[in-house]
């Protein structure tokens, strides 16, 4: 049974004004996000899926982002809309964001305890008494040693691992609906991967959250994610159940993600990295933005003229193409052209 409907993202779209021209971020984004449901957003570097993200708490610097057209509808209020002193009440409150780098996120000159502390203090009204002692719970709660001594310690003295779970303490401080983790493993191995995606996956359970999951890394997909939504130049490309993306694949460029990954039944096979480099979000290819690398697409045709609507395919009401020939794509009867 389908969760409370927490966040609904409609037709975002994001520019930001460089020197070079117009960076077209962001092209008319769409989603929904449910309660205990992780949404995973996969992608190259520079498709926006860390534009969509900050976008949802207003974190873009203005001037040069421009949020220029859409909604943001969190439980019904438009974020895109609501004041600084709003914005404030939401960041940390309701919706927290769990980022890449621990180490730059993280003060340095403060100790851990205090920064973790700083979350209820502000958002809860604790004085500094509680606040050290509920900071003392969320590491324990993270899994991290001794969490009453090392609640004085400071960023430097703890690994990579442990750092990124002190990130993950102060994103569920004040038990927010709506986790925002963007790229949460990406500097760490892949033993403490798997124990960074466990706790996060715990804590949802445990504060009865969702999760919204921004990585380049399927197999952390293949693990973690209920919904994942597949972007290319800014654009969605695919959005569908895990099963239907890793197993139905019905766009070109997700075809081509899968088709990169190392197989473990196969493991004298090739890798088959995707030919070509992703476009300029400044002078963005005419029709479809993967045409210009798609080995299926049709260069006399609608591929170059027309820009592909995210449509629905093979009747399931959940799973979305934004390729021409999506059902013949899933049904294996379309031709390579080139």
């Amino acid at each position: 049974m389908a969760g409370e409907l927490l966040l609904s993202v409609k037709d975002l779209e994001v520019r930001f004004r460089t020197e070079d021209g117009i960076v077209q971020a962001v092209n008319g984004v769409s989603f929904d996000i449910r309660r205990g449901q992780v949404f995973a957003v996969v992608g190259e570097s520079g498709s926006g899926k860390s534009v969509t993200a900050m976008s949802i708490l207003g974190l873009l610097p203005k001037p040069p982002a421009d949020v220029t057209g859409g909604r943001v509808l969190w439980r019904g209020e438009d974020l895109l809309q609501a004041t600084p002193d709003r914005l404030r009440e939401v960041r940390g409150g309701e919706i927290a964001m769990i980022f890449q780098d621990p180490l730059t996120a993280l003060n340095p000159v403060h100790t851990v305890g205090r920064q973790v502390g700083e979350m209820v203090m502000v958002h809860r009204g604790m004085n500094k008494k509680q606040a050290r002692q509920h900071a003392i719970e969320m590491l324990e709660l993270v899994g991290i040693p001794q969490p009453d001594k090392r609640v004085d310690m400071h960023p430097h003295e703890f690994s990579g691992g442990m750092r990124q779970r002190v990130m993950i303490a102060m994103a569920i401080a004040c038990k927010p609906q709506l986790l925002i983790a963007d790229e949460p493993t990406t500097a760490l191995d892949v033993t403490v991967q798997a124990q960074v995606l466990e706790v996060l996956l715990g804590i949802k359970d445990e504060i009865d959250s969702a999760i919204m999951l921004i990585t380049h890394d399927l197999g952390v997909v293949a693990g973690m994610a209920d919904e994942v939504m597949v972007m290319y130049a800014g654009r969605q490309a695919e959005r569908g159940t895990v099963d239907q993306i890793f197993y139905r694949c019905a766009h070109p460029y997700t075809v081509g993600l899968m088709e990169s990954l190392p197989r473990l039944d196969s493991p004298d096979d090739e890798l088959k990295p995707i030919g070509g480099q992703p476009p300029s979000l400044i002078t963005l290819p005419s029709g479809c933005a993967f045409h210009p690398r798609c080995r299926y697409a049709d260069l006399q045709g609608r591929c170059v003229s027309t820009v592909p609507d995210l449509a629905e395919v093979d009747g399931s009401g959940m799973h979305r193409s934004a390729c021409f020939f999506a059902e013949e794509l899933i049904a294996g009867e379309l031709e390579v052209r080139r």
